[in-house]
């Protein structure tokens, strides 16, 4: 237990500080010399900056019941947000030279939410929180109070929060997590460029269904009233139930539920609140909800992930042009992985160099420039050198190599 609090609370705090750390260092960010106030916060940072203050509302009101536990698990869902959705999603935000004013409202937004959190996290983590508060706080502001534990608890700021963005929000992360399911479920690689996918249910604004499409790598987004007929149902009978009432038959009954349409209409009758009912080897057969296992299958071309009203469905087809771009996203992410591997600095250019098959070369002759752009390459030379490595991209073979400009 004390391990998974680590990995999933304490270690993404961490991460997420770590971080901040990096980029304010590069770029000699003073939170001081700015307002949140004067920022002009993208969709993004005023969605956080509402999970935070509904976050201190949630934890105060905890701790005055001594509810510690419930606390507790409110800051690790939060900081789990924070880094895995936030952060992530504005990565991209933190890199170039120029402090733009975009740049700006990303830097003081992060700083906003760490230091509150490390406010609110104080009682629980109390060593772990001053280091962080001596580090971002105390060493840029000489006014701060000597620690952490001198200072009062955060107190929500209601203008801050906007319930609306927060459940629009919580529905893309709904449905972003579906789709990664089912892209796990048909084995599709998440860099793999898809064309289609289908979400039952009201649609969501074109803002919110852009942060979707591009988590998820696909091209375009449709609502639809009723996804059912993209899925199919593999249902077996529970034994437990079905044992003592239908006995020597209950092989039969599982024979049956395998035949094709089957599956569908059990899981259609106990959608709509009945039984399903039929005729099996002579006997009237009674099945509830309580009777029968389900699990999702798959159907040609398509893959699916339910959450009770909620279907994700992926189309899976795909064209040459597709196949092409998933190329792209390998390579840019094998590069990265190697700069990273290499001990380069997230500002440093580099020299890429290649050396791979037929269809690699193909694709750098295609997209270099894209490759490039997306890696701080500055030039493309065939035949690997510098800090090389061999690769497997989507089964072509690469030697890819890095060289700092």
């Amino acid at each position: 237990a004390v391990s998974e609090a680590q990995r999933k609370f304490i270690g993404t705090f961490w991460n997420t500080y770590c971080f901040y750390v990096l980029y304010a260092e590069i770029d000699r960010f003073d939170p001081t010399k700015y307002k949140l106030e004067d920022c002009q916060l993208s969709e993004m940072d005023r969605w956080v900056l509402s999970r935070l203050n509904t976050l201190v509302k949630t934890v105060d009101g905890h701790l005055d019941k001594m509810r510690i536990t419930e606390g507790g698990r409110a800051l690790q869902a939060f900081s789990d947000e924070l880094s895995n959705w936030y952060v992530r999603r504005c990565r991209e935000r933190y890199w170039g030279s120029e402090m733009t004013g975009d740049k700006k409202a990303a830097y003081m937004t992060l700083y906003t939410a760490l230091h509150t959190l490390t406010l609110l996290t104080a009682p629980f983590l109390p060593f772990m929180t001053e280091e962080i508060y001596q580090n971002i706080v105390r060493s840029v502001d000489k006014n701060a109070l000597e620690s952490v534990h001198f200072c009062d608890y955060p107190v929500a700021d209601e203008a801050c929060i906007d319930t609306e963005l927060e459940a629009n929000m919580a529905r893309v992360l709904d449905i972003v997590t579906l789709g990664r399911a089912a892209r796990n479920d048909g084995n599709v690689k998440t860099r793999q460029p898809l064309a289609l996918m289908y979400i039952q249910g009201e649609p969501l604004s074109e803002r919110y269904v852009r942060i979707v499409t591009e988590e998820l790598n696909v091209k375009k987004a449709e609502f639809i009233a009723d996804a059912s007929g993209f899925l199919s149902y593999i249902v077996k009978p529970q034994l437990k139930t079905l044992g003592p009432r239908y006995g020597k038959i209950l092989p039969k009954i599982g024979a049956h539920l395998t035949e094709p349409g089957v599956g569908n209409a059990v899981v259609k009758a106990h959608a709509a609140g009945r039984n399903y009912e039929a005729t099996v080897e002579g006997t009237y057969v009674v099945l509830a909800p309580e009777d029968v296992l389900v699990s999702t299958g798959k159907t040609d071309g398509f893959v699916a992930a339910t959450d009770n009203d909620l279907i994700v469905v992926l189309d899976t087809k795909l064209t040459p042009e597709l196949i092409d771009e998933g190329f792209v996203r390998e390579l840019i992410s094998k590069v990265q992985t190697m700069r990273k591997e290499a001990g380069f600095e997230v500002s440093d250019h580099i020299v890429l160099s290649y050396a791979g098959s037929p269809k690699i070369e193909a694709i750098f002759a295609r997209f270099g420039k894209e490759i490039l752009g997306e890696t701080l390459g500055d030039s493309l030379v065939k035949g690997a050198q510098g800090y090389t490595k061999e690769w497997d991209v989507n089964k072509e073979p690469v030697t890819l190599g890095v060289e700092r400009k």
